[in-house]
């Protein structure tokens, strides 16, 4: 498998795990990675933003 099939699985785990809801510190990949990067960017696509209220 080519770096670009990693990367695109990343984004698609990210993306399932915000749909979940899952928090994002079950990130499988490491500080620093490309690869936790791309998970990061599926998850901020379809992870629930806080609500205004949340932070006070």
């Amino acid at each position: 498998m080519g770096a670009r099939e990693f990367i695109v699985r990343a984004v698609l785990e990210g993306t399932e795990a915000g749909r979940r809801g899952d928090p994002p510190t079950v990130c499988p990949y490491e500080h620093g990675s490309l690869l936790r990067t791309a998970w990061i960017k599926g998850y901020a696509r379809t992870a629930p933003s806080p609500s205004k209220g949340d932070d006070a």
